[in-house]
């Protein structure tokens, strides 16, 4: 187990029986000294969990960590172990954990008002509108303020069907925009499915994922590092862009009504392991959604709030203009807080249906933490950060892509990362869970935590807050090139 910075983790490796050998990485420095735990003994934890919690199987690691204390971008556990936290909660945790300056704006507001509800006025809510609406362009001015990402697609979805007076709405297979029972059909990935009747109306769609998918290569997708693959494609002309817009003309005219109610997509997909679509594929389809009658929906809910670097919207990255924008996760920097931003006539639309109500969304709390995301975003210039510290990351992943025969792809853009596992690069087949499980308990190891997604778990899954460093990363790069040695090691053996 990590110790804090100083203790030798190389020590304890080992590949089989026989020790490593290999120097360990250091992990850079950090001056915050974490309080004692004194909270529940670790038995007792698991105790309650397994009386009192939900009995899905969603913990990491074979011995799940109980996290105590953050600070920025460092995670201690509850035996004062350092971590360097790469996944941000899922992708949640956008400016650093603890924030001090978002600390201070939410124990002011602490200290002034908790709650009130949507039938009076506060002053945080109509500040942080006006924050918000200024960062989005016309005409996407109205907000309704839920509570978590998947109430925003929920909200969104209820949004496309009251305008549209139709009910199909299209995702992409692979896509994740909740697990609430309505959103549910909308997400499209095997283990989130349900034989229960959830989320009528919904149709997935061929993910054009340029990697796994029939077409595209090393042209194709709007990231510093392309796919390996072979690619047929013009430096200006996408074929495979065109060949994915062909398979979308499909479902549009076979499985759904002559007219629809929307289209959700990703920027990049998350859950799905972080898959970028062709160039320019997103503007083709939005106008086909648009000539079927439907509106097009976009869920920034992790790729949102300038974690792209190069914009402060996913979708602005597609040169594309949604009708609704749904987004949640770091605009609350881990505060459970999300909204929906729509035009005024998509708004009325549904007013004019259903007094639309909801007791916690847009809280005092909430919105002053999520006005001091967006002061600290600016003021910490962390967009910029995502931008060339995400750049660089990405590049020095790249290195170790075409170091290990079991490192398939690497792709994302600023610090929404993808390393994908394969059995090697030629079948491109997923590695084994169990394989993926190693390098990923050794990452955790040396002080390192990533996340997990795609269909089979194989790809590892890079979203650190966006305060990190360039010496962060190099720990982290080196982490996981000596997780990818050990394996080799085992496989060798």
């Amino acid at each position: 187990m990590v110790n804090n910075a100083s203790m030798d983790i190389g020590a304890l490796w080992t590949c089989g029986t026989k020790l490593s050998l290999h120097t360990k990485p250091q992990m850079p420095p950090c001056d915050f000294i974490p309080e004692k735990y004194k909270a529940l003994p670790y038995n007792r934890v698991l105790e309650i969990h397994e009386q009192h919690l939900s009995p899905v199987v969603t913990a990491y690691f074979k011995k799940p960590l109980l996290l105590h204390q953050g600070h920025m971008e460092w995670l201690f556990d509850s035996d004062g172990n350092r971590y360097l936290d790469f996944f941000s909660g899922i992708v949640t945790v956008s400016v650093g954990h603890c924030h001090p300056k978002i600390n201070t704006e939410a124990q002011e507001q602490l200290n002034r008002l908790w709650h009130t509800s949507t039938v009076f006025f506060h002053a945080p809510v109509h500040e942080y509108a006006e924050k918000l609406s200024a960062l989005l362009p016309d005409p996407l001015k109205v907000i309704f303020l839920t509570n978590s990402g998947s109430e925003a697609n929920d909200l969104a979805m209820l949004l496309a069907r009251a305008h549209t007076n139709s009910t199909d709405i299209i995702s992409f297979r692979g896509a994740y925009h909740g697990c609430s029972p309505y959103t549910l059909g909308l997400t499209s990935v095997g283990s989130y499915k349900t034989e229960l009747p959830v989320g009528t109306g919904c149709q997935a769609t061929m993910c054009p994922d340029v990697f796994h998918g029939p077409w595209g290569g090393s042209h194709c997708r709007d990231s510093p590092v392309q796919t390996t693959r072979k690619c047929s494609c013009a430096p200006e002309s996408c074929q495979a862009k065109d060949l994915y817009v062909e398979q979308f003309k499909d479902t549009l005219n076979t499985v759904v009504a002559k007219s629809v109610a929307g289209f959700f997509a990703e920027p990049i997909q998350g859950v799905n392991g972080v898959i970028q679509y062709p160039k320019g594929f997103l503007k083709e389809a939005f106008q086909l959604v648009r000539e079927k009658g439907g509106v097009c929906i976009a869920d920034e809910i992790q790729t949102g709030f300038g974690r792209l670097g190069s914009h402060f919207w996913g979708f602005q990255t597609h040169g594309v203009l949604p009708d609704i924008v749904t987004m949640a996760k770091g605009i609350g920097n881990g505060f459970p807080m999300a909204a929906v931003v729509t035009t005024p006539e998509i708004a009325k639309s549904l007013s004019k249906r259903l007094l639309h109500f909801n007791t916690f969304g847009g809280n005092p709390l909430a919105c002053a933490i999520g006005s001091a995301v967006l002061k600290v975003i600016k003021e910490d210039i962390l967009q910029e950060n995502s931008h060339e510290v995400g750049t660089y990351m990405l590049l020095k992943l790249a290195k170790l892509r075409d170091e290990f025969d079991i490192v398939g792809d690497v792709r994302g853009k600023g610090l929404m990362i993808g390393m994908e596992m394969v059995k090697d690069k030629s079948s491109r087949q997923p590695l084994p869970r169990e394989e993926v499980n190693q390098i990923h308990e050794a990452c955790k190891q040396m002080g390192l935590l990533i996340g997990r997604g795609g269909i089979f778990f194989q790809t590892f899954r890079i979203a650190p807050s966006m305060c990190i460093t360039k010496p962060e990363v190099d720990f982290a790069v080196e982490v996981i090139r000596s997780a990818l040695i050990q394996h080799m090691e085992r496989r060798a053996e």
